[in-house]
């Protein structure tokens, strides 16, 4: 499935998304991350983290804060 993340940092993030999830679940993201946060430059990584609040939003989709704990860095695709 996909989301649409609002805030990122090396320990969490927040994103929005038709699934809805329950609090306490798992999740596996793949998430590009930006070079503020890398020290440098762009990466993708794959993020395992548990889902700490979900919150019901007006358009019918949902906006989940989960913490993560545990980042792999991906290499990069080439074409």
């Amino acid at each position: 499935m996909t989301a649409q993340s609002r805030d990122l940092s090396k320990g969490g993030v927040f994103l929005y998304t038709d699934h809805a999830f329950e609090t306490g679940s798992t999740l596996e993201l793949v998430l590009m991350l930006p070079a503020e946060l890398t020290g440098g430059e762009k990466q993708w990584v794959c993020c395992q983290g548990s889902v700490v609040r979900v919150e019901k939003e007006a358009g019918g989709g949902f906006g989940v804060a989960a913490k993560l704990e545990s980042m792999q860095a991906l290499p990069e695709l080439t074409s």
